[in-house]
């Protein structure tokens, strides 16, 4: 789940169990739908915090050293994050007019 949905959920559930006030008995006790569906959208929406990669317990086990060097600063980056190598190629310079002349 999201965290849009588990808020919807909680929110859905908290006016199911407050707000809706049944007037005869049914065979389904609204109130107490309301309260599980509150737990439920609670529970995911914690879930969802612990296991997003920038704040939950994993962030910190993601995380690798990259030592460029001497002369740069140790950078950190996080497993999984795309990065871009750029190879320069030491080319002369061609003899003569390019092609097609």
């Amino acid at each position: 789940m999201g965290l849009a949905f588990s808020l919807i959920i909680t929110a859905v559930g908290l006016i199911l169990a407050l707000a809706v006030h049944p007037a005869g008995s049914h065979p389904v006790d609204v109130n107490t739908v309301g309260w599980i569906l509150f737990v439920i959208g609670l529970v995911a929406f914690i879930l969802d915090l612990l296991l997003w990669s920038t704040w939950g317990p994993g962030y910190l086990r993601r995380t690798a050293v990259v030592d460029a060097g001497p002369d740069y600063p140790v950078r950190r980056r996080a497993y999984g994050q795309r990065r871009t190598v750029v190879e320069e190629e030491d080319v002369s310079a061609p003899q003569g007019p390019p092609p097609g002349y």
